[in-house]
């Protein structure tokens, strides 16, 4: 384990994937950035470099950013190979230069994944999680005001999966680190958190059919169950949300085989 800097200000080259637009081609480009504070968060330092470059008339770097607090998963960048950079359970924002040392090449790129196009510089187009959130992602119940805590008794065990499940930030780490670019991860913590709450049973069998299918069509790939999606996620969502999301799918793929024909609207002839 490295000790982390915290007091002397260091220097560190950035090597940075630079790419005008969709189609443009790409390159690294190497920017030198000195006497940096520590306790300067990843994208801060960006911040920092895009104002000298801004003086120099250059091109600042695009990257996208938004609650900078770990919550939103926007800031999503590949830092020297694993995406979100150094740390455990932890976005790309909440990265500190602390964990570098004085002189390190830092290399930074946008997550890669087919599926994931790149928009500019350091910012891809994560837009195929949105259509498989909205092919199955929520809830027809009405639900109307907050309950009473207890009006609608839910188990515990179930209760607190589905609050993990939910943790998801939907910031694409689990499609960035597996080989495949697979989405199962995420596909599975927004099947989970709803199919294990009461309110999310009446679209369970679509939920899951409809989500997985619209995975496929957006072009992920396949897992093949090597667990870098959960060693990468900022919120530690556990790979064993894939094993259930499987299982779901596979009743409701059974129960759609002899569910039966919806009955006719159609009047009969008097």
């Amino acid at each position: 384990m490295v000790a982390e800097n915290t007091t002397k200000n260091l220097s560190i080259t950035l090597r940075v994937w630079r790419q005008a637009g969709p189609k443009a081609p790409g390159r690294f480009v190497d920017y030198q950035s000195k006497d940096l504070n520590p306790n300067m968060s990843f994208l801060e330092m960006l911040d920092v470099v895009n104002d000298e470059l801004t003086l120099k008339g250059e091109e600042p770097i695009a990257f996208a950013h938004d609650c900078r607090e770990g919550i939103c998963g926007t800031c999503s960048c590949t830092i020297n190979g694993k995406p979100h950079g150094p740390g455990h359970g932890v976005a790309t924002c909440q990265v500190y230069l602390r964990a570098f040392r004085d002189g390190d090449v830092v290399t930074v790129e946008p997550f890669r994944a087919a599926a994931f196009p790149i928009v500019k510089d350091l910012i891809t187009d994560r837009s195929a999680f949105d259509k498989i959130q909205q092919a199955g992602g929520f809830i027809t119940a009405r639900t109307g005001s907050a309950p009473d805590a207890n009006a609608l008794p839910v188990p515990k065990g179930d209760a607190d999966r589905a609050m993990d499940a939910a943790a998801c930030i939907g910031c694409g780490a689990c499609v960035a680190a597996c080989k495949n670019a697979s989405a199962m991860l995420f596909v599975a913590a927004k099947v989970s958190h709803l199919g294990l709450l009461p309110q999310g049973q009446a679209e369970r069998d679509r939920r899951v059919l409809a989500m997985v299918s619209t995975m496929d069509a957006m072009g992920f790939g396949n897992c093949t169950n090597q667990y870098e999606c959960s060693a990468a996620c900022p919120k530690l969502i556990s790979h064993d949300f894939i094993a259930r999301m499987n299982a779901d799918y596979l009743k409701a793929s059974w129960r759609s085989v002899f569910k039966p024909e919806p009955a006719s609207s159609a009047g009969g002839a008097g």
